[in-house]
């Protein structure tokens, strides 16, 4: 089987969130120490509470999160993750055996976390992997752990085709990616604009 390659990542891209919630979500990637940094910001009203969200996640050449800077820049405590040479997830320097085994991170607020995983494992048509992630909250950033599951599907219209699973959720969707492996469309959720 071939290994699935990307093309590189646009310089910036955007979201238009809908659906579960309304509002925006813009990204700027920068090329750095052999991997990337992922820099956003999402916006967004749901249930009719507003909330703002900042990120930077860095991933080394291979998508394999190295950390990730999360807060609230209208207030509140920023979040620190960092992945230990080890293995072990640090949050705000203090280990949490619960994320123990997690590779990526998914951000409540971003779709482009949903493109972590899909970089990383590289699955082959009919391919299929857990992808167990360390999830920050929206709302709080609180901290969990995320079971979920990455499928590859046949592509449509040339685009490359995924079927992802969050038991937890009770959610599963059919989620389409560009050729730089960036979510297009997350039913449900979001459609990528820019």
């Amino acid at each position: 089987m071939a290994i699935m390659v990307f093309a590189e990542p646009p310089a910036s891209a955007a979201w238009e969130h809908r659906d579960a919630r309304t509002g925006f979500e813009v990204l700027r990637t920068a090329r750095r120490d052999g991997g990337w940094t992922l820099r956003g910001t999402t916006t967004a009203v749901e249930n009719g509470t507003p909330w703002v969200v900042e990120y930077a996640i860095e991933v080394d050449g291979d998508w394999h999160t190295r950390s990730a800077r999360v807060r609230h820049p209208l207030g509140g405590r920023p979040l620190a993750l960092d992945k230990a040479p080890d293995g072990r997830w640090l949050v705000d320097d203090r280990h949490d055996p619960r994320l123990d085994g997690c590779v990526d991170v998914d951000l409540e607020s971003s779709a482009m976390t949903n493109a972590l995983p899909v970089h990383r494992l590289r699955l082959d048509v009919d391919e299929t992997a857990d992808a167990p992630a360390v999830y920050v909250r929206a709302a709080d950033l609180t901290v969990d752990r995320l079971e979920q599951s990455y499928a590859r599907l046949p592509d449509t219209t040339g685009r490359q085709c995924y079927g992802y699973a969050a038991p937890a959720f009770d959610f599963t969707a059919r989620l389409v990616y560009d050729e730089s492996g960036f979510v297009l469309d997350y039913p449900g959720l979001a459609v990528r604009r820019a």
